[in-house]
């Protein structure tokens, strides 16, 4: 009989580096999560702008969502201030995503943005553009009564904002209108509104 022959048997050399580097992965992977969880704990709920609010708007709840952050030491506004928020003004035009910082509102006795104020515009039809709603952005025009030495339209403001508007509840009745504008033309917008020499031209480009 031919004498059965065992094929050698390879040995598989050690590698303690690897088994050492794999533990290391373990190990690692844990304290990254526990990081991950210690610093969220660390995170704050705060104001986020989910809607552009031009500059002297108030802040519509619907226009706000909480957002966590880490702790920048009170430069954002809490969540939890969102009711006194939304009675708040913005001093500037707030864009869509933005966190909102304490900087950016006004209450109604701090006034407007720096340069700005709202006066008060009673439209008749032909005055005003159709459907004119609250953030449109406007032009603000002398137009001068038939017969006066004054003569051609003058434009008074390029790009101002409707603050609030009174839609009448019968057709073809005067439009009570609230447009803000730069404070140095503000009195003479409001004497020509006086007198009835006021029209607004929509600008949808702007909006």
């Amino acid at each position: 009989m031919t004498a059965e022959r065992n094929l050698p048997t390879l040995s598989r050399p050690r590698r303690p580096g690897l088994a050492s580097l794999a533990v290391l992965l373990i190990l690692g992977g844990a304290l990254g999560t526990t990081l991950l969880v210690m610093r969220a704990d660390d995170r704050i709920s705060v104001i986020r702008v989910t809607q552009q609010v031009g500059a002297g708007r108030t802040f519509p709840l619907e226009a706000m969502e909480e957002a966590l952050v880490a702790d920048p030491g009170g430069e954002y506004a809490p969540w939890s201030d969102r009711d006194r928020i939304s009675k708040r003004y913005a001093r500037v035009t707030v864009l869509p995503g933005s966190l909102l910082t304490n900087a950016m509102s006004a209450g109604t006795g701090e006034g407007l943005a720096p340069g700005k104020g709202r006066v008060g515009l009673a439209l008749k039809p032909g005055q005003v553009p159709n459907e004119l709603q609250a953030g449109y952005r406007v032009q603000v025009i002398h137009v001068p009564r038939a017969g006066s030495e004054q003569g051609e339209a003058d434009l008074l403001s390029s790009s101002a904002l409707v603050d609030s508007v009174s839609t009448p509840r019968m057709s073809g009745s005067t439009v009570m209108a609230t447009v803000i504008v730069d404070s140095a033309i503000a009195p003479e917008v409001a004497a020509y509104a006086s007198s009835g020499e006021i029209a607004i031209v929509d600008l949808p480009g702007e909006r």
